[in-house]
C-alpha cells in the first residue's frame, strides 16, 4: 500500500519507534482518513493481512465487589459468586466448544485470599488442558494486600498454580488526575506499574488496555499509551494493546460521559499503531465494544486482532452493550473475511492454531 504523501515521514517514524507525543497530539488534528491509511500502512508492513481471533470463553466468577468505581455497571453486591464446582463447569463446557482459553475476572472480595486464586487455578489445571488468563493487576493487589504478602509473591504462587498470562485491565487512565476522580480506591499508576512490570519479570505476559471516551483528554489518552510503549521497551511482556471504548450506561460516570464518537474510536487505533510501532505488534479491535461493523473498519485503521469468541460477556452488556455475547469461530471467520483480511485462529500468546 502506498502511504498518503503528506504521512511519509510518520510511516517511516512508526516504523523506527521514533513517534514522539507531541507528533501524537498533531496526528488527531490531521484528515483522519490520512491517519487512517497511515496506520494501516504500517499495519501491513508490520504483520500483513492475517487477523487472528482466539477461541475463549469469559467467566466472571463474582459480580460482588467492594470498589467503588464510578464507570461500573456490573458491581452487585446482593449478586453472585461461583463456587469452584461451577467454574469447572464452565471452564468444561468451553474445553468442549474447542476453546484453547478461559479468561478469569471478578470483583474485589473481603474474604477472597491469595489462597482461593491459588484454589481456583489448581482445580482448573487439575482438570484441563487449557490456558487461563486471569487476574488483572488489581485483582493482584488486592489478593496481595488482605492476605499480607507481596505482590511478587502472589505472582510466584499464581505461576506455579498454572497462571499463563493476565489482563492487562484496571489500567482505565494511566494519569492519577483522572484516576481520582472515576476510580479513587483502585491502585495507582504506579502500583499498576508495579504489578504489571513484576508479572513479566516473573515470566507471566499481559495485555496492555485503555479505557478511553469519558472524562479525559486526547492528551492524558496519548500520556498512557506512551507510559506502556516505555513499559514495552523495559519489559516486552505485552502481548497485545487492546483499546476498550467507554461504556456509559447504567454507571454514573455516564451521567456526565457519554463515550467517543465512531471516528475518535478509529483514531485511537491508528494512533496506537503508530505509536508503538514495531514495540507491540497486535492491536486487538473489541468487537464487543465497538459493534461488528466498526470493528471490521478498525481492520483497516491499524487493527490486526478480532479478539476472542467469549462465550458470555457480561460487563460491557451491564453498561449497555448491544453487540452480543458471543461470536462462533465461524462468525468470526466471515467477519474478517467481509473486511478483505486473511482469519487464523490463535492462542492466547499469537501462536497460530491452523
Amino acid at each position: 500500500m502506498e502511504t498518503v504523501t503528506v504521512f511519509k515521514e510518520v510511516y517511516g517514524r512508526s516504523l523506527e519507534g521514533k513517534i514522539t507525543k507531541r507528533d501524537a497530539l498533531e496526528l488527531i488534528k490531521k484528515d483522519p482518513f490520512e491517519l487512517f491509511q497511515t496506520a494501516d500502512a504500517v499495519r501491513e508492513t508490520l504483520v500483513g493481512d492475517t487477523v487472528s481471533y482466539i477461541v475463549n470463553r469469559n467467566i466472571n466468577f463474582t459480580d460482588k465487589c467492594i470498589g467503588t468505581c464510578r464507570f461500573c455497571a456490573f458491581r452487585n453486591n446482593t449478586g453472585y459468586q461461583l463456587s469452584i464446582d461451577e467454574i469447572l463447569s464452565k471452564v468444561g463446557e468451553a474445553k468442549r466448544y474447542g476453546a484453547t482459553e478461559v479468561c478469569i475476572q471478578g470483583g474485589l472480595l473481603p474474604d477472597m485470599y491469595l489462597k482461593d486464586y491459588v484454589a481456583m487455578l489448581k482445580a482448573i489445571k487439575d482438570s484441563y488442558d487449557i490456558d487461563v488468563h486471569a487476574f488483572s493487576p488489581m485483582e493482584v493487589f488486592h489478593m496481595s494486600k488482605i492476605s499480607g504478602v507481596s505482590v511478587s509473591r502472589s505472582l510466584e504462587a499464581l505461576k506455579e498454580a498454572g497462571l499463563g498470562s493476565m489482563p492487562g485491565t484496571a489500567a482505565e487512565i494511566l494519569v492519577d488526575s483522572i484516576r481520582q476522580k472515576i476510580c479513587p480506591d483502585k491502585l495507582t499508576t504506579r502500583q499498576w506499574v508495579d504489578v504489571v512490570t513484576k508479572a513479566h519479570k516473573a515470566g507471566i505476559p499481559t495485555t496492555a488496555t485503555i479505557m478511553y471516551g469519558h472524562i479525559e483528554t486526547w492528551e492524558d489518552r496519548i500520556d498512557h499509551i506512551f507510559l506502556q510503549r516505555d513499559i514495552q521497551r523495559k519489559t516486552h511482556g505485552f502481548t497485545e494493546f487492546v483499546p476498550l471504548t467507554f461504556m456509559s450506561k447504567n454507571n454514573p460516570l455516564g451521567e456526565v460521559a457519554h463515550g467517543a464518537s465512531g471516528l475518535d474510536d478509529l483514531r485511537m487505533y491508528a494512533l496506537a499503531r503508530l505509536i508503538f510501532g514495531k514495540d507491540l505488534v497486535n492491536i486487538q479491535a473489541s468487537w464487543v465494544k465497538l459493534g461488528v461493523k466498526l470493528a471490521q473498519v478498525a481492520l483497516h485503521c491499524g487493527a490486526n486482532d478480532l479478539g476472542g469468541t467469549l462465550m458470555e460477556e457480561k460487563i460491557s452488556k451491564s453498561a449497555g452493550s448491544k453487540s452480543g455475547e458471543c461470536l462462533s469461530p465461524d462468525e468470526l471467520r466471515d467477519i474478517i473475511k467481509g473486511a478483505g483480511r486473511t482469519p487464523r485462529q490463535r492462542t492466547t500468546l499469537y501462536k497460530y492454531v491452523n
